[in-house]
């Protein structure tokens, strides 16, 4: 199956990444062409458009991280409003699209929210990316200034932390101190792999409860 790209329609085969000129005027026709569906992924960096429709285990990954996010915060006795995926721009400034992201602290101020304007809206406590190639760049979050993101890549969790307009990468995570995080994720997205995905959460709230 061959991509299709026309005014009307795109439609990318799992896997696919393209690369190609284009206008910022170009992508902002393509982010409401695509409108709220999670597929395809659209960047926008040096005056190129870049589109990627990912593979099911990509999503299944991120369903995982996302559920056990949610456990580990009703763990905490925290309240939280999370979007799966969603497109976060600021202005004129081409967005960004992570697999994820979650308020938290600030979750009251966009309850009942459509779409979220980052010019006016406070940004996510944490957002969350499957790592892809030519897709994902820590760098690209610096203009959303958002406090932690989460990079997964090759079944090894990356958590950055956001301070004095850069993004330094650390161990720990500052949403979830008590929490071995990079451990758990990692642990628990083979485990989803292995025996499913409800089973792994499962698990992982049995472990919760001791």
């Amino acid at each position: 199956m061959l991509p299709t790209i026309t005014p009307d329609t795109i439609d990318l085969p799992a896997g696919t990444i393209l690369k190609f000129p284009g206008t910022l005027a170009d992508y902002e026709h393509l982010l409401k062409q695509v409108g709220d569906r999670s597929i395809p992924r659209i960047r926008f960096r040096d005056n190129h458009i870049l589109l990627m429709s990912p593979f099911p285990e990509h999503a299944n990954e991120i369903d995982v991280i996302s559920n056990l996010i949610k456990a580990m915060l009703g763990y905490q006795g925290e309240d939280w409003q999370s979007f799966h995926p969603v497109t976060l721009k600021y202005g004129k400034i081409p967005g960004l699209e992570p697999d994820a992201c979650f308020y938290i602290e600030n979750y009251q101020a966009i309850l009942g929210k459509r779409k979220l304007d980052m010019s006016i809206d406070p940004p996510p406590d944490l957002a969350i990316e499957i790592y892809v190639a030519s897709l994902t760049n820590i760098e690209n979050y610096i203009s959303l200034a958002i406090p932690e993101v989460w990079i997964y890549k090759t079944n090894e969790l990356h958590i950055y932390h956001f301070t004095e307009n850069h993004y330094i990468e650390t161990n720990n995570s500052f949403i979830f101190p008590d929490f071995p995080v990079k451990e758990i994720i990692s642990y628990y997205v083979d485990r989803a792999w292995q025996v499913g995905s409800s089973v792994a959460l499962r698990d992982f709230n049995q472990t919760l409860s001791h």
